[in-house]
């Protein structure tokens, strides 16, 4: 028996999902343990060993892979509980980091003070030197100063150093002799190279992801490391991966060598495994992917079966916030979930998050000790949840306490306790509608034409409201859907992306330097192949990707390359290419303007799994009988009995009529008065919502 193991860590619980020989996946969940991330998931990974019959060292000695994807670098960042990491480049640029790209929201706006950099201008030092952007010194390394600004990073305790010359992308001599000054000065002191981690143009975007990057190896290298350490000492002797922000993973050596592709490696799985759960249901390539879950909403997007990437991710808000930089799946996050906290502000309006009680100590319902309002303890109160049926059972909630804070809270607002949990659960939806209107009618795309894919444990309370609000007639809820992203890395590839920046245009293209541009990115791809583990006669696919604009444009669009190579004929064809990719997002082409090409990239998929095909059968259509009533309230009707159905005794082609509660060990699905759900024959939830 050779099981396959994938692991999600957020906020507030761990996912794990086990694939067996037999295809079948089998789920666990356990509230995270930040201090040692191994007790959380060996909680979770009890819950499946003993539903295979198995022990927990017997789980782990016959599993062959193992993939693990976290937040904790995102939260990191977030939270500025990162390594003291110094920012060295060029002279005349300190201010890199400070100045951003130099936009914001409401340029009359006084109301908030300018951003701090995300390195402190007293750990930011220059270095005497400059090459040309042809790639040509201007100014010569200086190495007595370089080793002065050392010598001082030295007697600062700097832990990280990120390093970002101008121009290094053209020549990166400069940057080669400061890392290896630092491996002599400061041995055993990481750091970051930027013409090695994102070799692209805008100096601002490559010196943030550098700095991202180099801050957070000492924190990942740790925690990374002593997961392995613990995983290996419990039993586990197979492959150990971890995903990555592109929606694959890579192997954790690779990972703990470049951190920031960590960063959303959890989210970014979301819409791998909605992406497979609209094939299966043979719904169409595009979709809205939503995954609530204690913490944060994620949501994300498939189009045309494949997943949206971008180079525009920011940590925070945009100018606000820190500029990832590298290519990530386009995914947005909030801070609304089931631990989200519901408060008043100055003004005496009630508002749910960013803040979430987590899983330390969770909410007030989780009796451990939070007794701040959340989304999970409206939802108990509504009567939405069973509280001895939580997580099937092995986690009782204390409907009293829920019931307490919910009180106090409407006390403060003049509402009875049922209002006030409504009203909780509608400004929660407001906030998700708010956010998949960011990733879809901002970027051009109606989610009228989409499919909605939901995960997350709390997805189900709300999605069929919120998909209403939209005009999304379908909404797909997996059985897993509790446990999405842990999903989505069973059937990720193992992807690997490599970058080369080459500017030309379509009126003067240049061959040559492009050409040699995608010899090295394929090089670098194969190179990658050649040297994977575990991988052998896995199928692999590459991608050729040009980001690309019309001349006096300020930013690009992906556009893929429609040959491996670029001859005179083919220049033609691919500004075409971008023509159309320019009409889909904005409507509107400009054959008149000369197109720019800026930056190369190839994305090398290795297949290891592929997603069940869609079922051969059609379930047969059939009204089941629910297994109890409780009183549950809604806005339309009031508290009033309601039908509850347990979803291990449904049938495919079962027709569930709202308003109705279905109960699975890990995720509840609330059917709306006027609304319906039926369960596929590939076992899926197909939610009516028009």
């Amino acid at each position: 028996m050779a099981y396959r193991i994938s692991v999600d860590t957020g906020g507030t619980f761990t996912d794990i999902v086990v694939l067996d020989d037999a295809g079948t996946l089998h789920i666990g969940k356990s509230l995270t343990t930040p201090d040692r991330i191994f007790e959380g998931m060996k909680g979770a990974l009890s819950v499946v060993a003993g539903d295979l019959g198995i022990s927990l060292g017997t789980l782990l000695a016959e599993a062959a892979i193992l993939i693990y994807g976290t937040t904790r670098a995102t939260n990191a960042v977030v939270t500025k509980r990162t390594a003291r990491t110094a920012f060295l480049t060029t002279r005349g640029f300190r201010d890199t980091l400070t100045l951003k790209e130099g936009g914001k929201h409401g340029p009359h706006d006084y109301s908030y003070d300018y951003p701090d950099p995300y390195i402190p201008r007293r750990l930011s030092f220059e270095i005497t030197e400059r090459i040309s952007a042809e790639g040509e010194v201007v100014i010569p390394f200086d190495e007595a100063q370089a080793r002065q600004v050392i010598e001082t990073l030295k007697a600062r305790r700097v832990e990280a150093v990120a390093v970002s010359l101008l121009w290094s992308i053209a020549e990166p001599a400069h940057e080669l002799r400061l890392g290896a000054l630092l491996d002599e000065m400061m041995p055993g002191v990481p750091y970051t190279l930027s013409h090695q981690l994102v070799p692209i143009l805008r100096e601002y975007r490559r010196a943030s992801a550098t700095a991202i990057d180099a801050s957070l190896k000492p924190l990942m290298q740790k925690h990374l490391g002593e997961m392995a350490s613990d995983l290996r000492g419990a039993g586990f002797t197979g492959d150990l991966l971890v995903s990555t922000s592109v929606g694959g993973c890579q192997a954790v050596e690779e990972l703990i060598a470049r951190p920031i592709h960590t960063l959303k490696s959890g989210p970014a799985m979301a819409p791998v495994a909605g992406r497979a759960a609209c094939a299966v249901e043979r719904l169409g390539g595009n979709a809205i992917v939503c995954d609530t879950g204690g913490t944060t909403f994620d949501v994300g997007l498939v189009r045309d079966g494949g997943l949206v990437y971008t180079r525009d991710a920011w940590l925070g808000q945009r100018w606000l916030g820190d500029i990832i930089g590298t290519s990530t799946v386009d995914v947005r996050s909030i801070g609304a979930g089931g631990g989200s906290i519901a408060w008043l502000d100055a003004g005496g309006l009630l508002r749910v998050g960013p803040q979430s009680a987590g899983s330390t100590p969770g909410p007030a319902c989780y009796g451990r000790g939070g007794d701040q309002p959340t989304v999970s303890d409206a939802a108990l109160f509504l009567g939405y949840i069973d509280p001895a049926y939580f997580n099937g059972g092995r986690l009782t909630l204390d409907a009293d306490a829920a019931a307490r804070v919910i009180t106090r809270l409407a006390g403060e607002i003049g509402r009875t306790p049922d209002q006030t949990a409504a009203a909780i659960m509608t400004i929660a939806n407001e906030l998700m509608i708010k956010a998949i209107g960011e990733i879809t009618v901002n970027e051009g795309l109606n989610p009228r034409e989409s499919v909605v894919v939901a995960g997350g444990g709390a997805a189900g309370f709300n999605i069929m409201p919120i998909a209403q609000e939209l005009g999304c007639a379908t909404v797909v809820l997996p059985r897993l859907a509790s446990a999405l992203s842990a999903c989505g890395m069973q059937y990720s590839a193992i992807v690997f992306e490599a970058t080369r920046s080459r500017l030309t245009d379509s009126t003067g293209f240049d061959i040559a330097g492009v050409n040699r541009a995608l010899e090295e990115i394929e090089a670098e791809l194969a190179a990658f192949r050649r040297g994977l583990q575990g991988a052998d006669g896995a199928e692999a696919s590459v991608e050729l990707v040009v980001e690309a604009r019309y001349r006096a444009q300020v930013w690009e669009l992906d556009t893929r390359l429609p040959v491996t190579r670029i001859a005179e004929a083919d220049v033609a064809g691919l500004a075409e290419a971008f023509h159309q990719a320019h009409e889909r997002v904005y409507a509107v082409r400009d054959e008149g303007s000369p197109v720019e090409f800026v930056n190369w990239k190839g994305r090398i998929s290795i297949s290891l799994f592929a997603p069940p095909p869609p079922p051969d059968v059609v379930a047969t259509p059939h009204r089941p009988e629910p297994a109890t009533q409780r009183p549950c309230y809604f806005t339309e009707t009031g508290r009033a009995p309601t039908p509850i159905f347990r979803g291990a005794t449904l049938q495919p082609g079962a027709q569930i009529a709202g308003p109705a509660i279905i109960e699975e060990p890990t995720t509840t699905i609330v059917v709306y008065p006027g609304l319906s759900a039926e369960l596929s024959a590939a076992g899926n939830y197909i939610l009516h919502c028009a």
